[in-house]
């Protein structure tokens, strides 16, 4: 079953977004926004480096809707950038030009960019934290990777700079999903 045959809920919101990642993705930052938006009526696809199958850390499988490389920035309202294994989605995202470009899009525009986890590595490969007040995992370089590129790293459960809305990881997925929400609905 694809992901996108899942029902849609009751909401009627309207907005598209999109979903950048890849193979070893961390299941509960991709899927429960995800479920979130599809409950207030939007549309969301997923899109990875090829259309195969991929699976998150915790054995959750999907395929995808459409390939990065695929991907019009122009015609989704929101861009979630979730995190996973420091070897898996996350690497493989961040190293994408592609993915890079649609990042810068979608900052440049002031569309909202929903990132968590290992997620804000694509923005700081992509030279658009300078400045700019985020979280993320604090293992793995990521802190230091933002700080690097210029972010200004809190250890917060969700960070709000503008259109940039930035977690640290699962448990604060509640705080994440509803800046996220008010984001898209302003």
């Amino acid at each position: 079953m694809r992901i996108t045959d899942v029902q849609r809920g009751g909401g009627n919101l309207g907005k598209r977004a999109v979903v950048l990642t890849a193979d070893q993705f961390e299941d509960l930052e991709v899927l429960v926004p995800y479920f979130r938006l599809l409950e207030e009526g939007a549309s969301v696809d997923i899109a990875a480096p090829t259309l195969d199958e991929i699976q998150g850390e915790h054995g959750y499988r999907l395929v995808p809707d459409l390939t990065i490389d695929q991907v019009r920035a122009d015609d989704y309202d929101l861009l979630i950038i979730p995190g996973g294994s420091p070897d898996g989605a996350p690497a493989t995202v961040r190293e994408n030009r592609v993915a890079q470009s649609i990042a810068r899009s979608f900052i440049e525009k002031d569309k909202p960019v929903a990132t968590i986890c290992h997620g804000p590595w694509l923005l700081a490969s992509s030279n658009l934290v300078k400045g700019r007040h985020l979280t993320s995992y604090w293992h793995d370089g990521v802190p230091q990777d933002v700080a690097a590129a210029g972010g200004l790293w809190e250890d917060r459960a969700v960070v709000v700079d503008g259109n940039l809305i930035s977690s640290r990881w699962p448990p604060d997925l509640p705080a994440f999903n509803f800046e996220m929400m008010k984001a898209l609905r302003a």
